[in-house]
């Protein structure tokens, strides 16, 4: 090998370094932690492969899992997902790498392998974790009965028009990252029948415990309200799908 292709290996190899090195020191100044109450439940959840398992009392009536939102600690979903654990759905959820879904879209997949005696699975997501919900259906339509979005859609190139099974999408009116007409002209890529939920005085961050986040809306209601509405939508959908 000449001493110039050595070279040049060495210059890619260094920019591949610092390129990910880059990557990773700006989403770890740019991610949104969680708050300390959101922390204390997600302590009491079972650690699987990662993952934070809520599981209810007695037999599961269906599995939900969830994608965190992009760039947002994974436990700040913890005590929305204690409320589907509450009312007796078991919800998993499912770390990414780098805090991104893009980079983990097909992880739900283990999940459901790893609890066989589930036979109803949803998966969703909020933000960009349910823009890759909806990529992890595109390539695997079977693997589940339902879709639920929170403050999501799916891509103009994903289209889960034709695919037998439910869906659900919400948002808060004061979402300020994306604008009412935007979620509404994504129903057509849902298949027939989907649910649009509009949350009175939500915003983006309320779904989870973290915040606030650049460019959303200032809520009218709390975050335990907007959890408790999107649970309870949540949970209606999933007793839907028996």
């Amino acid at each position: 090998m000449s001493r110039r292709v050595k070279l040049a290996g060495a210059v890619v190899v260094s920019l591949v370094v610092l390129v990910a090195a880059g990557l990773y020191g700006w989403t770890r100044m740019a991610r949104y932690a969680a708050f300390p109450e959101a922390l204390v439940v997600a302590e009491r959840a079972e650690r699987v492969q990662g993952w934070y398992v809520f599981a209810p009392d007695g037999e599961p009536s269906a599995g939900f899992v969830f994608y965190p939102g992009g760039l947002v600690d994974a436990a700040a979903y913890a005590p929305l997902m204690q409320r589907l654990a509450d009312g007796g759905v078991l919800a998993v959820i499912v770390p990414m790498p780098l805090e991104l879904a893009v980079f983990g879209i097909g992880r739900a997949a283990a999940v459901m392998g790893e609890f066989p005696r589930v036979d109803t699975w949803v998966i969703g997501g909020h933000s960009l974790g349910g823009a890759m919900a909806a990529e992890f259906v595109k390539g695997n339509p079977a693997a589940v009965d339902g879709i639920a979005l929170l403050a999501s859609y799916p891509a103009a190139s994903t289209d889960l028009s034709a695919l037998p099974i439910r869906a659900v999408s919400t948002y808060g009116t004061e979402n300020g990252l994306t604008q009412p007409e935007g979620f509404e002209a994504s129903m057509v890529r849902l298949p027939p029948g989907a649910e649009l939920i509009v949350i009175e005085g939500g915003n983006h961050a309320g779904f989870g415990h973290y915040g606030p986040q650049a460019g959303d809306g200032v809520a009218g209601i709390d975050r335990e309200e907007q959890q408790r509405q999107t649970a309870e939508t949540l949970l209606a959908f999933v007793r839907s799908l028996r």
